[in-house]
């Protein structure tokens, strides 16, 4: 369980709905949780209203699968769940039994980063019923999400015509697991790095980032908010050009850009994130181009989708 260990540092076993685990006492309890059975994961429709799906979250599952067991806390919680008598849920020769459960599966999945089409087996589990039961949830769980995120990227991507798509998701992402996931789905789907520095650390995506307006504003002024960024990263400049006005900001980036030259550096480019992006892009490639920076990027961000980028 490499990657889930490192971000949960303990078992997931009770990563279900009770309704498994109510089913897997029924199993148990009628003598047929040793059955054999064959679950399929698939999906009933594109995301998007599109044609196509990137199958993503496959690690997870083997990661999860692989490392798969009841922790003593979890029996513990098991113990106490009453139902409607306000008597226990469950027997304790059921938990005994999960304590010492062994997962017995095989398990076939399509690679990630495979594209997939609706009523398709994304993974085939086969095994004891019972076990394959109180897997069906977690195991939703991250091929649904995973994939819908995956699939998103691979339309930007699609969209932008080769163009480099960085992801800087996590602060709108749906919790720390989520904006895990959705980093390391969207590098399956085509994004080339993100801004995401544990995503980075645990699936080896590359990371990148440039400055927040937060940084500008707290200088007296953006031309000295950029030269004191040059300062302590030279090699890593990407100015944020829009936080007072844009075209401003491009000259003001220039001339710190010929500063780094002197010293022997380069900017890597401006950022352009508020305002008509189509427009003020056009206008900053002409101020680079004619100020001898070529070769500067333009980063464009800001609510962007496949569509805007397309239209």
């Amino acid at each position: 369980m490499a990657k889930l260990n490192e971000i949960y540092r303990t078992g997931l076993g009770l990563l279900t709905d009770l309704y498994q685990l109510t089913m897997a006492y029924g199993y148990w309890k009628t003598g047929r949780a040793e059955r054999e059975a064959v679950f399929h994961l698939f999906f009933r429709k594109n995301p998007f209203k599109g044609g196509y799906t990137i199958a993503a979250g496959l690690q997870y599952v083997a990661d999860f699968v692989e490392g798969f067991r009841f922790s003593a806390d979890d029996i513990q919680y098991l113990s106490i769940l009453t139902g409607n008598d306000e008597k226990p849920l469950f027997e304790p020769s059921f938990l005994e039994y999960l304590a010492d459960l062994d997962l017995r599966l095989d398990v076939d999945a399509v690679p990630e980063g495979t594209v997939v089409f609706p009523h398709e087996p994304l993974v085939r589990v086969k095994g004891p019923i019972l076990q394959c039961q109180i897997l069906e949830t977690p195991l939703l769980n991250f091929i649904n999400f995973q994939s819908l995120i995956a699939t998103k990227a691979s339309r930007i991507v699609t969209a932008t015509g080769g163009e480099p798509v960085l992801e800087f998701g996590l602060r709108r992402a749906q919790g720390i697991d989520g904006g895990l996931a959705a980093s390391r789905a969207a590098y399956i789907g085509g994004c080339d790095a993100t801004s995401n520095v544990l995503a980075g650390k645990l699936f080896g995506i590359p990371v990148r980032g440039t400055h927040a307006h937060s940084w500008v504003m707290s200088f007296h002024n953006e031309l000295s908010a950029f030269q004191e960024y040059a300062e302590a990263m030279p090699n890593n400049c990407v100015f944020l050009v829009d936080t007072y006005d844009t075209i401003e900001g491009v000259r003001n980036a220039i001339e710190v850009g010929k500063e780094l030259r002197e010293s022997g550096h380069e900017m890597v480019g401006i950022r352009l994130d508020s305002g008509d992006l189509a427009y003020l892009s056009i206008e900053a490639r002409k101020l680079l181009d004619e100020a001898g920076f070529p070769n500067a990027a333009i980063v464009a961000s800001n609510d962007l989708d496949e569509g805007i980028i397309a239209g």
